[in-house]
């Protein structure tokens, strides 16, 4: 039997696609979908039991990061110790280590969220955006060099696909 902490809530079950990579020690709770090539790495609760939770295709959360009633696009990644709280990511997305999107937050497709950044409740990042700051402030990412893209490509066209399936023991 695998060892997850997968936990029904109210006869609602999390569902974990057969691709996914989900790590022994992660907990998820109730309306969960994690999808196709997706990873959750240890130390990662996403609880559904307000709203859904849904990590989207080809995403990745990192170690320690807590997703409560909240929905990440495809490919987006997340890094380790972030908190998303009723919050929205959309596809090809990077939301920082410790970065916190509190209630009603939304970050638009290829926006960038800084490590250690603060989005206010409703805070909107904009389609193709980089956010930072305490509480965030926006700018368009052509006024930046930072490239989502070349961080997607980097992580999650399959490198960390790989390396979840190179951490056998993590993910039996």
């Amino acid at each position: 039997m695998v060892d997850r902490r997968n936990y029904a809530f109210e006869s609602t079950t999390p569902t974990v696609h057969e691709d996914a990579f989900v790590a022994r020690d992660a907990t998820l709770v109730g309306d969960v979908r994690v999808e196709p090539d997706a990873s959750v790495w240890p130390g990662v609760v996403l609880r559904g039991d307000v709203g859904t939770v849904r990590v989207g295709a080809e995403s990745h959360v990192g170690d320690t990061a807590v997703f409560h009633a909240s929905q990440v696009g495809e490919r987006v990644m997340v890094g380790h110790g972030a908190v998303l709280n009723d919050a929205t990511v959309e596809t090809g997305s990077l939301v920082g280590i410790n970065a916190t999107l509190n209630s009603g937050a939304t970050v638009g497709e290829r926006s960038v969220v800084a490590a250690g950044t603060v989005l206010p409740d409703g805070f909107a990042v904009p389609a193709e955006s980089f956010a930072r700051g305490v509480p965030a402030t926006v700018v368009p990412l052509s006024e930046t060099s930072v490239d989502p893209e070349e961080i997607a490509t980097a992580y999650s066209s399959g490198a960390y696909t790989d390396l979840a399936s190179r951490h056998e023991e993590l993910f039996e």
